[in-house]
């Protein structure tokens, strides 16, 4: 494995920082040093090298390093490089070989098991890395290694990141009173909920009913490539901002993408920007039974922040002035949560309170009325409706919010689903019905509105967007 042809051959000493020693003679130590460096090259990796006769034997590992005895990562083996390089931290400029910031991550002395040219067994003895990791080539291929952890952490209450979670949801409910200061209050944002799991520096995105959105998102990668090797499990709202404000309407342009290239040609057109607001687990231990006030400090503490992500303050008093500033900023209002509220995945609960000027209800699209005048050829309004134990029940019509590019896509998805006979199993007001074109009670979407009528019916509703993250049997009448 020993020599520095190839990593000189690959190098400009005029062009990088690196260390390229010209000497032919190689030195010696003790063979017992290690070093692991975080590379923030094209792809976010780890090299992990250890010294072996004079220079230092070197893995790319993608991921980052096993956590658990039961998970095996993938290891790249490269150039060996000078004993020099267990100092080097700093950035190799783009187009260089490696181009990017690297950071030392770890070093200290490691011990030797076993060592072959398909297997490599060493026992790191680091500030952050203690244990024993063993390296071997699972193939004919002389560059694809794998790395085990031979045994457990030395946490003994070390937890693995789960795969995901489903988020704690709020209840609507009235602003606690001032004089109550066991709150803290968030801005109430128009977009759709995500969980993200971020292992290795590579970001995985879940939405509210547990689909995966990682592909639609690729501006999130981000947020992995800043975290490094730490590995974390964060709920936040993915929003469109225009003008500074969240626009769910232009949100909808990334809410259905499913192919790579489709994504990031529209993260260009319509750039989304993540709000964090919760940590749910955090390098080996979960914080779901940690109060909410301790998770926003674990949180604060990550400092994440980027092109597209940030997290947004939480206030610890004083309510009504959140409220007031929600709406002069055109915002759809506040969420109180308990400061001593444990996080409940899955749930609903009193502890986190929505409070807004206009209720938001989810809807199930059963029929539809052809425009008139300047909506002619497409949709008038949509008759909309809400489950219950016989069926679907009318709730109102929407005829408002809608833009020229939402209808242009709506309509002829409607005519797709078209049905001979209404969904609703209660009675509709003949001028609603009249002229209806029925369709199979798939499609979900959110609207705004007032309050409740007597009969049931929405006051004033306003079209917010379809919703292709909820089903059906999901959706439930709020009341306010």
């Amino acid at each position: 494995m020993a020599g520095l042809d190839e990593y000189r051959r690959k190098r400009d000493p005029a062009r990088t920082p690196e260390p390229v020693p010209s000497a032919d003679v190689l030195p010696r130590g003790n063979d017992d040093t290690f070093v692991i460096q975080e590379h923030h090259a094209s792809s976010l990796h780890w090299d992990v090298r250890l010294e072996r006769g004079g220079v230092l034997v070197s893995w790319a590992v993608p991921k980052g390093l096993p956590p658990t005895t039961d998970v095996v990562r993938l290891a790249v083996h490269t150039e060996d490089h000078p004993l020099e390089y267990a100092e080097f931290s700093g950035e190799i400029p783009k187009g260089e070989y490696g181009g990017g910031e690297m950071f030392l991550w770890d070093r200290g002395r490691y011990e030797t098991v076993k060592w072959s040219d398909r297997e490599v067994d060493v026992i790191l003895h680091g500030g952050r890395v203690q244990g024993q990791f063993v390296f071997f080539r699972s193939g004919k291929d002389e560059k694809n290694w794998m790395m085990k952890r031979r045994h457990a952490p030395a946490r003994p209450d070390w937890q693995v990141l789960p795969g995901q979670l489903k988020p704690m949801l709020a209840v609507p409910g009235p602003l606690p009173h001032d004089d109550d200061d066991h709150w803290a209050y968030e801005f109430k944002w128009d977009g759709v909920r995500a969980i993200l799991r971020v292992e290795g520096g590579r970001v995985q995105a879940w939405s509210r009913v547990g689909n995966d959105i990682t592909v639609a998102y690729p501006e999130l990668q981000g947020v992995g490539e800043q975290l490094g090797s730490t590995e974390a499990l964060l709920d936040g709202e993915i929003v469109a901002l225009q003008d500074g404000r969240p626009s769910f309407s232009a949100l909808q342009n990334r809410m259905h993408v499913t192919k790579s290239e489709a994504a990031r040609r529209a993260a260009r057109q319509f750039p989304v920007t993540l709000l964090l607001f919760d940590l749910l687990h955090l390098d080996g231990s979960s914080t779901v039974q940690l109060p909410f006030r301790q998770r926003r400090e674990l949180l604060r503490g990550l400092e994440l922040r980027g092109p597209h992500w940030l997290t947004p303050p939480s206030y610890d008093e004083d309510g009504a002035s959140v409220l007031a500033a929600s709406r002069e900023q055109g915002l759809e209002g506040v969420v109180a949560k308990r400061l001593d509220s444990p996080y409940q995945p899955g749930l609903r609960s009193p502890v986190w309170r929505k409070i807004t000027d206009l209720l938001a209800q989810e809807v199930v699209i059963g029929g539809w009325r052809m425009g008139e005048g300047k909506r002619a050829g497409v949709i008038g309004a949509l008759l909309l409706g809400i489950p219950q134990e016989g069926g679907l029940a009318f709730a109102g019509s929407v005829g408002t919010g809608f833009g020229d590019a939402e209808l242009a896509v709506l309509t002829p998805r409607l005519e797709a689903l078209a049905r001979k006979g209404s969904p609703f199993v209660t009675e509709m007001p003949r001028e609603r019905s009249k002229g209806a074109r029925w369709v199979e009670p798939e499609l979900v979407a959110e609207v705004v509105f007032r309050q409740w009528t007597p009969d049931g019916r929405m006051r004033f509703p306003a079209w917010r967007g379809l919703r292709p993250d909820k089903t059906p049997e999901e959706v439930r009448r709020v009341d306010g």
